[in-house]
């Protein structure tokens, strides 16, 4: 997903950046939309994920602070060595879909713009 995400962003910075006259920013806006959804989409799952992790590492924490017990180490480190890239992995989808905003953005003035 994360190359996917970034090959998309690029794609659509280039195509920005460039600006050919040839564009049919109706299209490009279009998919722009279906695009964003999907991530927008992925965004919410990581989300759920994540919180469910960490609520899990809060749980477990907790339960090795009362209990002492030394499994609680083993299942926490498990939980903090997935935990780490979720969240690294869901910074990476909110801050992108945030970007992809502005791209929309500036894909709607492109398109009214050549309508206009």
């Amino acid at each position: 997903m994360k190359k996917r995400i970034l090959d998309y962003y690029n794609r659509i910075e280039k195509l920005l950046s460039e600006n050919p006259e040839d564009t049919d920013w109706e299209k490009v806006l279009e998919e722009h939309l279906v695009q964003v959804s999907y991530f927008q989409h992925e965004r919410l799952i990581h989300l759920i994920v994540t919180v469910l992790f960490a609520l899990a590492t809060f749980i477990t924490l907790l339960g090795l602070t009362i209990t002492g017990d030394i499994w609680y180490i083993a299942l926490l480190f498990g939980l903090l060595v997935l935990l780490v890239p979720y969240i690294s992995h869901y910074y990476l989808l909110e801050n992108t879909t945030q970007k992809m905003y502005d791209q929309y953005d500036e894909i709607l003035k492109r398109r009214n713009k050549k309508n206009n």
